[in-house]
């Protein structure tokens, strides 16, 4: 089942006079797991932000499970459903910054159970419980009571993972999960992503790390220029690139 969808996908800054996205297409199956890779400025954190409703997009189709977000208009611009029509999109997804963006003065169970109530309505109890269980999982239940500065930035993104899965998306995205991160910490959170593919959660992943997309995606994307230069299986593409400009790119890095 296709559960996200981009199609003609436009987008520029600066009154049009840059191009980030140049006639994205792109879809997910449900249980699948893409990582996109490219260099700086290449337009996959715009491709993410648009994905996620943080920016909007110049033309093309934004779809979730069969719900326009947006759609193309006869002039090819996009044009964004109701108020009510972009709640519904919104509970499809999640989004795991490269930042954290926990609330500093929310203690780690409130970061992880204010929006369960606040926008699923659920009862503090239910929310508390699904909260403990995430925070278990990513073996953090000890923690709950501290707040994200006495926290380590691994900690933090693993939290950060536990909010976004608390709202129970169908789709997650993650924006360069690790960049943010020294090499020992990224380790521990490219674990987290590790299990939650095992577990069959869809996932977008914008990622720098070349061998952990060879190995966890079932596709990546190579995007260059506001464009996808290349597409396929991971280890075809990373390890056997057909584009020059692939090629490339992934030259640079010693462990491919």
């Amino acid at each position: 089942m296709k559960l996200f969808e981009m199609n003609h996908v436009q987008k520029s800054f600066h009154n049009n006079t840059l191009h980030v996205l140049k006639d994205i297409n792109i879809s997910v199956n449900e249980g699948e797991v893409v990582a996109i890779i490219g260099p700086s400025g290449s337009g996959k954190s715009t491709l993410l932000r648009c994905a996620t409703l943080l920016e909007t997009m110049d033309g093309g189709d934004l779809i979730y499970m069969d719900q326009y977000a947006a759609r193309n208009d006869e002039n090819g611009n996009s044009v964004y459903g109701d108020k009510a029509q972009l709640k519904k999109v919104r509970s499809c997804f999640g989004l795991v910054f490269q930042n954290f963006n926990l609330f500093p003065h929310y203690s780690v169970l409130k970061n992880l159970t204010d929006a369960q109530t606040l926008v699923l309505g659920r009862s503090k109890e239910d929310a508390t419980k699904r909260a403990m269980e995430l925070l278990e999982k990513m073996g953090l239940a000890s923690k709950a009571g501290a707040y994200p500065c006495e926290l380590s930035g691994g900690q933090q993104q693993r939290v950060a993972i536990a909010r976004a899965l608390a709202m129970d998306p169908q789709i997650l995205f993650f924006d360069e999960p690790t960049s943010a991160l020294d090499p020992e910490l990224t380790g521990e959170i490219l674990k987290v992503i590790r299990q939650l593919a095992e577990e069959n959660m869809t996932m977008v992943i914008v990622t720098h790390e070349m061998s952990f997309a060879r190995d966890v995606a079932d596709r990546v994307i190579f995007m260059d220029g506001g464009v996808i230069v290349e597409q396929g299986d991971p280890k075809e593409v990373i390890n056997n690139p057909k584009e020059e400009r692939t090629r490339q790119f992934l030259s640079r890095f010693s462990n491919n």
